[in-house]
């Protein structure tokens, strides 16, 4: 949800469930302890990705409601101006190899910090024009020595990006734009 406040804009990111346990409890999550609540460590990590100059929304406060055992919580960061996802750019149309290999390089940026991207799709990284690219969505991410996990991460953004390909009836993606990343991004 976008909204303003002293002349700025911000996002404000509600936590909720996905998969079958969001049937269950669909913004609920298990006390642990306040450094433990994700916002909260999302907001750090987001603050030590800001203060390293990796592209990040800049985070400006976390929220946890504890109620007993459970918490629910919230995420505020810094509205990235003139950004559309990546899946909305693919959706307005090709997008040009130069881009692919910014959004690799931005990539490569964060796994040589060590970020392990728990969600990285489509939806998750931002591009301002053609050459500037952002991260977003850092939940359940972490800093991790260099593994098998960077791949992990490049398959689960090649998956989210067939699955849009799979809902389009012109291809705006192929194995080209992708190997174009993948250069740039190792």
């Amino acid at each position: 949800m976008l909204f303003e406040h002293g002349g700025r804009r911000f996002v404000l990111r509600h936590y909720r469930r996905g998969g079958l346990v969001a049937r269950l409890s669909p913004d609920r999550y298990l006390w642990l302890g306040e450094d433990l609540t994700r916002p909260v460590r999302e907001f750090m990590l987001t603050l030590r990705m800001q203060a390293e100059g990796l592209p990040v929304p800049i985070p400006v406060a976390a929220r946890f409601e504890r109620d007993g055992r459970t918490y629910r919580g919230d995420l505020i960061t810094e509205w990235l101006p003139d950004t559309q996802t990546l899946a909305q750019r693919l959706d307005a149309g090709d997008i040009g190899l130069s881009t692919w290999a910014a959004i690799g390089r931005c990539l490569r940026r964060f796994q040589d910090y060590g970020l392990c991207h728990s969600d990285l799709n489509a939806h998750n990284i931002l591009l301002r024009g053609d050459e500037e690219v952002f991260l977003s969505d850092f939940d359940n991410g972490s800093r991790r020595s260099p593994g098998l996990w960077r791949d992990a991460n490049l398959a689960r953004l090649r998956r989210s990006l067939d699955k849009l390909e799979d809902s389009r009836a012109q291809r705006r993606f192929d194995d080209a734009q992708w190997h174009c990343l993948l250069s740039a991004a190792l």
